[in-house]
C-alpha cells in the first residue's frame, strides 16, 4: 500500500441528524467505521467539521458538511486462520463472498479465531492492513449469502461511498410467519431495544430504516418474500418483519416458537421446530465497480437447509 494512499470522505449532515452528537452523527454518516475509530479521528482532527476541530460531544447542524481525511491503519490485531471460502467473485481490487449460516464475520467475545475475517486473512493477508479487513458490511451468523470485500484502499474509500448513497443493491429471500397479503415498504427507526441490549427494536429516535418486500409465494402458513434493503441497519429485516407481525421463520431473537400449521403432516411439523436459524438469505448483490466502474451483479442460490423447508411447506400447502 502506497503511503500517498489516504481514507477520505464526505458527507452533508442531513436536517434529522441536526443537534446530535458529533461522534453519533459520524457513526451514522460512516457505516463502515466502528465508532471509537470515528472518535480517534475526530481528536485527531483527521474528521473536520466545515473544515473545523470539534469535540466527538459538540453538536453538528444540519447542513455541516463532515470530511474525513486520514491515513489507513489496522484497526484490530486478528489472527489468520485457514478455512473454507466460498468465492463467488475475485479480482484484484476486490471479493464477492457466499458465507455460509452460522459462520460469524467479524471476531467478538466467544468468537475469536473461528469467523469469515480469520479465514479471509489467512488466504488474503494485505487485507490486514485495511479497515476490517475490507468487510464492508455484515451479515449476522446464521444469514446467509452474500458479502463484498475490498481488497485495497481505493477499492475500500469507493465502497464505503456507495454504501453510503445507498448504492449498493441488496436483495433477501425470506420466509416469514403468516400470509402475507402483497407486497410493502416498512419505514421505522431501528435502535436498542430499551431492556434487552442485546436485541434491537423499532424505537423513536433509532436509526433511520427503510425495508421493501415483495411478495414471492404464497404458502399454507408462511410466506417467501423478497426484501431489498434501502438502509443497512443490524438486524433490520429480522426486527421490521417481527414489526409488521410476520417474524422470520426460526429467528431464535425476534420468531416467537415455531408456528406449526394447523393439519399439517409431521414431516412439515418436525420440520419446523428443527429449523434454528432465521430463514434469511442474501441472494443479490448488485453494484458498481469502484475501481474500474464496470456494472456488477451477483446471485447465490438460497442454501439447501432453507430449501428443503420451503419445499416441505409447499408440500404441506398442496395437501391442504
Amino acid at each position: 500500500m502506497g503511503g500517498g494512499e489516504r481514507i477520505r470522505h464526505r458527507c452533508e449532515v442531513p436536517e434529522e441528524y441536526a443537534g446530535m452528537r458529533l461522534d453519533q452523527a459520524a457513526a451514522r454518516l460512516f457505516p463502515a467505521y466502528s465508532r471509537a475509530r470515528l472518535q480517534g479521528w475526530i481528536r485527531a482532527g483527521e474528521l473536520s467539521v466545515d473544515g473545523a476541530t470539534l469535540r466527538p460531544r459538540d453538536p453538528v447542524a444540519a447542513g455541516a458538511l463532515l470530511a474525513i481525511d486520514t491515513l489507513p491503519e489496522p484497526a484490530e490485531t486478528w489472527s489468520a486462520r485457514a478455512g473454507d471460502i466460498e468465492l463467488v467473485h475475485a479480482d484484484a481490487q476486490l471479493l464477492v463472498i457466499n458465507k455460509a449460516p452460522g459462520l460469524v464475520v467479524h471476531p467478538a467475545a466467544g468468537h475469536r479465531d473461528d469467523t469469515l475475517v480469520n479465514r479471509l486473512l489467512a488466504a488474503y493477508p494485505e487485507l490486514a492492513a485495511l479497515p476490517r479487513a475490507g468487510i464492508i458490511h455484515r451479515l449476522d451468523k446464521d444469514t446467509s449469502g452474500l458479502l463484498v470485500v475490498a481488497r485495497t484502499l481505493a477499492a475500500h474509500n469507493g465502497l464505503v461511498s456507495a454504501l453510503q448513497a445507498r448504492d449498493i443493491h441488496r436483495q433477501y429471500a425470506v420466509l416469514v410467519q403468516g400470509q402475507v397479503t402483497g407486497g410493502g415498504r416498512v419505514d421505522a427507526p431501528v435502535g436498542r431495544h430499551p431492556r434487552q441490549r442485546k436485541l434491537m427494536a423499532v424505537v423513536p429516535g433509532g436509526k433511520p430504516a427503510v425495508t421493501h418486500y415483495h411478495l414471492r409465494e404464497r404458502l399454507s402458513a408462511h410466506t417467501l418474500l423478497t426484501c431489498v434493503l434501502e438502509t443497512g441497519r443490524t438486524h433490520q429485516i429480522r426486527v421490521h418483519m417481527a414489526h409488521v407481525r410476520h417474524p422470520v421463520v426460526g429467528d431464535p431473537q425476534y420468531g416467537g416458537r415455531a408456528r406449526v400449521p394447523a393439519g399439517c403432516g409431521p414431516a412439515v411439523r418436525d420440520a419446523l421446530r428443527a429449523f434454528r436459524r432465521q430463514a434469511l438469505h442474501a441472494e443479490k448483490l448488485a453494484f458498481t465497480h469502484p475501481v474500474d466502474g464496470r456494472s456488477l451483479e451477483f446471485t447465490a442460490p438460497v442454501p439447501a437447509d432453507m430449501m428443503q423447508l420451503i419445499e416441505l411447506l409447499r408440500e404441506g400447502a398442496g395437501q391442504q
